[in-house]
C-alpha cells in the first residue's frame, strides 16, 4: 500500500451553505442485540485457539503493595502453532509499511471448532444484548484471593454469536467490523474464517470482513474471547463491553479515525482550522475523487445548527488503488464559538462534514465533531485556556461503572461526571486505559479537560498477565489507535504513555522506551505534549526527561516520611516539587495521583487522629474486623496523605499546575487496605455514587464562591453520651461557630494551611449540632445535623423521573431510612426489597459498602449508613408508567413514578 499527500494552503472564509443529507453513502449500524454468550470453549479445543504461550500462574498473589515495583518479564516459547501470526496484521493500517506483518499463507488453526460453524445450534446460549460485561452478575469470591481483581469472576474464555444479513445490493462495498472495546485477545470470525482479532482490551479497534461476507445471503460472526487471571490491578470486566458496530461504505471513503483538526490560531476575531484528511481506496483501480468539507456550529445537545459556517473548497485528487492519500487543507472561522472550561468559559463545538464524490455521486460523507480551542502550558501558571488560568482540579476515574460493572452506559458516565462537577472537578485522568468514546463525548458536551492515558505496564510487570506480555509487538498500533481515535476531542489536552511502569527504574533503558512513545504521539498529534506518571523516578533522573510535562503521582507531598517506615524496603521520598521545579524549570508540574485517601461513608471510628493525615491501622482509623475506615478523613494509603496535606503542598508551592486526586468514585478491586473486600476505599464518592464526608472537602476549596457548610460525623450515637466525639466543619467559609443544642462549642477561624474546622473536645449529647460560618466577618452559611430516632419509613428519590424506551437509558433511584420525623437514620442497615411494575426493570442495587457481597442484580440489599441505590431501566420499545417499590418489614413503604418512552 502506498500513502500520498496532497496540500490545500488556500485559507478564507467562504460563503455559508446548507448542510444538505444525501442518501446515506455509509452506514453505520450498532450491533447491540440478537447476540448469543456462552462462556468457555467446547471440548477439544486443546489450545488451538490461543493467541500465544503465556506463563503458567498457579496463584494469585492478593493485597500486593499497589506501589510494589514491577518485575522483569518472564519469557515463554509457544511449542506449537498459535493465532499470533494470523492476528498480528490486523494492527497494519496503524503501522508504517516497514513495520507491517504479513499474514501467513494457508488456514489458521482451529477453524473446525464447532462455534464457529453456521449451521452450530447456539438456542441453548444465553441471549444478550451490548453493552455486556459477563461477570458483574456474580456471584462473589467470597473466600480466597481475587481481591484485587474486584472477586468477580471476571477470567476465562467467553464467546459471542450473531448473525449478518448483508444484502446483494451491498455486493462491492467495503464492510467492517469496529469494536469500541472487547476484553480481551479477542479474535474476529465469519463464515469460519478467521478475519483478526487485539489483545488489549481497552482499546477500539477494526477489522476488514469484506473478503469473507457472504452477499445477498447469511453471514455467521463469532467472537472468541480469552481474558486471562491475573491481568489486571482493579477489576478489568470481561466480554463485549463496549458497542460493536457494523459499518459499510464505497471502497473509497474516510479511513477508519481518517480526519485530523486542528486549530493553531485563535482569537476572538477568528480561527484557523487546519483539516488532515486520509482516503482509502480498497478497490483496484485509482479512484478520482471530490473532496469537500462544511463546518457547522453544534448546539448544546451536539446537533448542527443553521449554516455552514465556513467550507473547504473541493478538490479532486487521485487514490492510487489499495492505498491511501491524505488531504491536507484549512478554513477560517470567523467569530468562532470557543471551547473552554465551566464556569469561567463554555464547551462550544463544531462539526466537519467531508463529503467524498466520485463522478458526480457522493460516495461517502463523515462527520468530525471538534472544538475550537488554545492551550497552553505555562511553567509558572500551569494550564492556560484561551487566555484563562484554569487551575486542575482534577479526579482519577477507573472505567467501571459501579453495579453496571465495565458495560459502558452513558447515562451512568454522565451521572458520575455530575456529581463530581458539583464537588467542584474540572479535569478527568482516564487511569489507566483508553476510555470509551462515549465518555469523550460527555467531558467535550460538558465541558470537563482530560488527561487520556495509554499503558499501566511496559516491559515490566504488575502482574503476571498483564499488558507486558504483548507490549513489544503491539505498543505502536495500541498508542496510534488511541490517538487517532481521541486527537479531534477538545477534551482531551494531554497524552500519558505510561502509569508507574516499571522502567522508571531501569536509567537510559527505560527512558529510551519513553522518547519512544513520545515520539509516536508527537507524530500522532503534534499540537498536545506528552507525559507519564512517576511514583519512584526521580529529578536527577534520565526518565523524566523523556516527557514534556511532569506528573508526579504522590510524590509531590512526599511518601512514607512517617517516622514507622523507617528503615523498611518501600517507596520513600521527601517532598519532591522543588525538585522537579529547579530540575525542569521550562516545564509544566503537576500531581498525576494525589491523597489516596481512605473512608468509608458514614463509619466513624474512634479516637480521631489529632494529625492532618495518617496512615490507616486497627485503632487509628481503620477496623479490619469490620473492614471500614473512618469518615473523618484524616487517613490514607501508606503511600499517600489526607486532602488536607495535600491541599497545604499546593498551597507552598504555586507554580504546581494542580492535581488529580485518586480518585473520584470508588471503583471494583484494588480496595485497600482490606483485600477480603470487592472494592476500593479510595473514592470521594462511593460505589453506589453517594459523596463521602471528603466531597465536601473539596468543595470547600474547589468552589470557594458557593456558600455551603458542612457538618461531621452524625449525630446519632445511643451508648456514646458524655464521650468525647469530635466535630469537625467543612466550609468554604474561613471562620465558624458550632454549637450543640444551642450551647456555643466556640468560634473557629481557619489558620494558614488549614482547611478544616475541629472542635476535638465536643461531648455527644443527643439533639442538634448546629454550624454557622462566616466569610470575611459577615454571615456566609449554616448546616444543622439532628439526633435520629428509630427507623420508621422510606423515602425513594429518583434522579430522573422520566427516562427514554431505549433499553439503554436509566433512573438512579435513591432510597433512604428515616425516622418519624423524616430525619435520616444515618446507623440504618433494614434490609429493602425492590420491585417495579410497568414498561421498566431493575437492573442492579447497590449501597456503597465495600464488604458487601450480595451480588448487584439482587433486588433485596441491606442499607449502608442509611441508604441504597436502585438503578431502573426503561425497556426496549416500551412506553408508559413505571413504579419502584422499596419495601422493608416494620417500615413505611416508599414508591417512584417514572415516565418511560418520551425520554429525559
Amino acid at each position: 500500500m502506498s500513502l500520498r499527500i496532497v496540500l490545500l494552503l488556500g485559507l478564507a472564509a467562504l460563503a455559508p451553505a446548507f448542510a444538505a443529507e444525501p442518501a446515506a453513502a455509509r452506514e453505520r449500524i450498532r450491533l447491540d442485540d440478537g447476540w448469543r454468550f456462552h462462556r468457555g470453549d467446547p471440548p477439544g479445543v486443546d489450545g488451538r485457539l490461543d493467541y500465544d504461550a503465556r506463563p503458567e500462574v498457579v496463584r494469585s498473589a492478593d493485597g500486593k503493595v499497589a506501589d510494589a515495583r514491577p518485575d522483569d518479564a518472564v519469557k515463554v516459547q509457544a511449542g506449537r502453532t498459535v493465532l499470533k501470526p494470523w492476528i498480528l496484521p490486523t494492527a497494519n493500517p496503524l503501522l508504517p509499511p516497514d513495520k507491517r506483518h504479513r499474514r501467513p499463507e494457508g488456514d489458521p488453526p482451529g477453524g473446525d471448532v464447532a462455534f464457529l460453524r453456521a449451521d452450530f445450534d447456539d438456542s441453548g446460549w444465553e441471549p444478550v444484548a451490548l453493552p455486556h460485561d459477563w461477570a458483574i452478575a456474580g456471584p462473589f469470591i467470597v473466600e480466597g484471593p481475587y481481591g484485587g481483581m474486584g472477586r468477580l469472576p471476571s477470567w476465562g474464555i467467553g464467546w459471542y454469536r450473531r448473525a449478518l444479513d448483508i444484502s446483494a445490493e451491498e455486493g462491492g462495498r467495503s464492510v467492517f467490523l469496529d469494536l469500541d472495546g472487547a476484553m480481551s485477545y479477542a479474535t474476529v470470525w465469519l463464515n469460519g474464517n478467521l478475519v483478526g482479532g487485539w489483545p488489549y482490551g481497552y482499546n477500539s479497534w477494526r477489522v476488514d470482513l469484506t473478503p469473507y461476507v457472504r452477499f445477498g445471503g447469511r453471514n455467521q460472526l463469532a467472537i472468541r474471547l480469552d481474558n486471562p487471571p491475573e491481568s489486571a490491578r482493579w477489576y478489568p470486566g470481561g466480554g463485549l463491553y463496549r458497542d460493536v458496530w457494523l459499518t459499510v461504505a464505497d471502497p473509497v471513503h474516510v479511513a477508519q479515525w481518517g480526519t485530523y483538526v486542528a486549530t493553531p490560531e485563535v482569537s476572538e476575531r477568528a480561527a484557523t482550522v487546519h483539516l488532515r484528511v486520509r482516503i482509502d481506496n480498497a478497490s483496484d483501480a485509482v479512484a478520482r475523487t471530490r473532496v469537500e468539507t462544511e463546518f457547522f456550529a453544534l448546539d448544546a445537545s451536539g446537533a448542527a445548527t443553521g449554516t455552514a459556517v465556513a467550507r473547504i473548497p473541493p478538490l479532486t485528487v487521485d487514490v492510487v488503488a489499495g492505498g491511501s492519500t491524505t488531504v491536507a487543507s484549512g478554513a477560517r472561522i470567523d467569530h468562532p464559538r470557543l471551547w473552554g472550561p465551566p464556569p469561567g468559559q463554555r464547551p462550544n463545538r463544531y462539526v466537519a462534514v467531508t463529503t467524498l464524490a466520485r463522478e458526480g455521486r457522493v460516495i461517502d460523507r463523515y462527520h468530525t465533531r471538534f472544538g475550537i480551542r488554545d492551550v497552553r502550558w505555562d511553567p509558572d501558571r500551569g494550564v492556560v485556556v484561551n487566555g484563562e488560568h484554569v487551575p486542575l482540579r482534577g479526579v482519577n476515574q477507573h472505567h467501571d461503572l459501579g453495579a453496571l460493572g465495565a458495560a459502558f452506559n452513558v447515562r451512568a458516565a454522565e451521572r458520575q461526571l455530575e456529581i463530581l462537577r458539583g464537588m467542584g472537578v474540572n479535569a478527568i485522568r482516564m487511569a489507566h486505559n483508553p476510555p470509551d468514546p462515549q465518555l469523550l463525548e460527555l467531558t467535550d458536551r460538558m465541558g470537563f479537560l482530560v488527561v487520556d492515558e495509554m499503558f499501566d505496564s511496559w516491559e515490566k510487570k504488575k502482574t503476571p498477565l498483564d499488558f507486558h506480555l504483548v507490549f513489544p509487538d503491539w505498543h505502536e498500533a495500541d498508542l496510534r489507535a488511541m490517538i487517532r481515535r481521541d486527537r479531534n476531542h477538545p477534551s482531551v489536552i494531554l497524552w500519558s504513555v505510561g502509569n508507574e511502569v516499571g522502567e522508571q527504574y531501569d536509567g537510559e533503558e527505560g527512558a529510551a522506551i519513553g522518547r519512544r512513545l513520545a515520539a509516536i504521539a508527537h507524530e500522532e498529534d503534534p499540537t498536545r505534549p506528552t507525559t507519564a506518571s512517576m511514583n519512584w523516578a526521580k529529578a536527577d533522573m534520565p526518565f523524566p526527561a523523556a516527557f514534556d510535562v511532569i506528573n508526579l503521582n504522590y510524590q509531590g507531598e512526599g511518601i512514607r516520611q512517617e517516622p514507622e517506615f523507617e528503615g523498611t524496603e518501600r517507596i520513600r521520598t521527601p517532598p519532591s516539587y522543588p525538585a522537579f521545579r529547579a530540575a525542569f524549570p521550562d516545564k509544566v508540574i503537576f500531581g498525576s495521583e494525589t491523597a489516596s485517601a481512605f473512608s468509608s461513608r458514614g463509619i466513624y471510628l474512634f479516637p480521631v487522629s489529632p494529625l492532618a493525615s495518617a496512615p490507616v491501622r486497627d485503632g487509628q482509623g481503620g477496623d479490619s474486623s469490620l473492614r471500614q475506615v473512618s469518615g473523618y478523613e484524616l487517613h490514607a494509603v501508606d503511600f499517600g496523605s489526607s486532602a488536607d496535606k495535600v491541599f497545604a503542598t499546593l498551597d507552598r508551592h504555586p507554580y504546581v499546575a494542580g492535581e488529580f486526586v485518586w480518585n473520584g468514585f470508588d471503583y471494583l478491586g484494588e480496595p485497600t487496605p482490606y483485600y477480603d473486600s470487592r472494592s476500593s476505599y479510595s473514592g470521594i464518592v462511593d460505589l453506589a455514587g453517594f459523596p463521602k464526608d471528603r466531597y465536601f472537602l473539596y468543595q470547600s476549596r474547589w468552589r470557594p464562591d458557593l456558600p455551603m457548610a458542612h457538618i461531621l460525623p452524625h449525630w446519632t450515637w445511643p451508648g456514646r453520651e458524655g464521650q468525647v466525639t469530635p466535630v469537625h466543619v467543612f466550609t468554604s467559609g474561613d471562620e465558624a461557630e458550632l454549637f450543640v443544642n444551642g450551647v456555643s462549642q466556640g468560634r473557629k477561624r481557619k489558620g494558614p494551611y488549614e482547611y478544616r474546622l475541629r472542635w476535638d473536645a465536643v461531648k455527644y449529647r443527643p439533639g442538634e449540632l448546629r454550624v454557622q460560618a462566616w466569610r470575611g466577618g459577615q454571615p456566609w452559611a449554616d448546616a444543622a445535623v439532628r439526633t435520629a430516632g428509630a427507623p420508621a419509613r422510606l423515602d425513594a428519590v429518583a434522579d430522573r423521573d422520566r427516562i427514554a424506551g431505549d433499553g439503554r437509558d436509566l433512573s438512579f433511584v435513591t432510597v433512604r431510612v428515616l425516622d418519624a420525623d423524616g430525619r435520616p437514620v444515618p446507623t440504618a442497615a433494614n434490609r429493602i426489597r425492590f420491585s417495579v411494575e410497568g414498561p421498566a426493570e431493575i437492573v442492579a442495587t447497590d449501597n456503597g459498602d465495600s464488604t458487601d457481597m450480595t451480588a448487584f442484580p439482587s433486588h433485596e440489599r441491606a442499607a449502608f449508613s442509611g441508604m441504597a441505590l436502585v438503578i431502573v431501566r426503561g425497556l426496549r420499545g416500551r412506553s408508559g408508567t413505571a413504579t419502584l417499590r422499596a419495601q422493608s418489614d416494620a417500615l413505611q413503604d416508599a414508591a417512584v413514578t417514572l415516565h418511560v418512552g418520551s425520554g429525559p
